[in-house]
């Protein structure tokens, strides 16, 4: 498999993400929408940023059991049921992602939405990866 970021110069230079991904070679793994709980289904903590990195580490999980690993994520949809918190939290948002995605940095997408299935989750992360 092979993975090139793709971020022409006429957007400017992304902070946090990458424009595109192109990615050859590999199968495609669609990972369901991952909230902040544990595996016996609890939410992990009030706390966005604690929700976000449980979030990606399940993600990882996921990832890892089909023989990928961060570097095989192409993308990311961000759910939050509040953009304002998102943004207040963005320090500890930024360090949650770092402990798990490094200095990767797919396509990203966040969207704000009005609730999500369990109605203690702030966040809500699916993926794309190439395996």
């Amino acid at each position: 498999m092979e993975i090139k970021v793709i971020n022409p110069v006429e957007l400017g230079a992304p902070r946090g993400y990458s424009n595109g991904i192109l990615a050859t070679g590999g199968s495609l793994l669609f990972v369901a929408g991952q909230i902040g709980w544990t595996s016996d289904q609890e939410i992990i903590s009030d706390d966005f940023a604690a929700q976000f990195e449980q979030a990606l580490t399940n993600i990882q999980a996921v990832v890892r059991a089909a023989g990928g690993q961060v570097e095989s994520v192409v993308r990311l949809t961000i759910y939050v049921t509040d953009k304002q918190e998102y943004q207040e939290k963005i320090r500890g948002v930024g360090e949650s992602y770092r402990r798990v995605m490094g200095k990767h940095f797919p396509a990203m997408t966040l969207v704000e939405v009005k609730s999500l299935l369990d109605s203690s989750a702030k966040v809500e992360i699916e993926a794309t990866a190439v395996i």
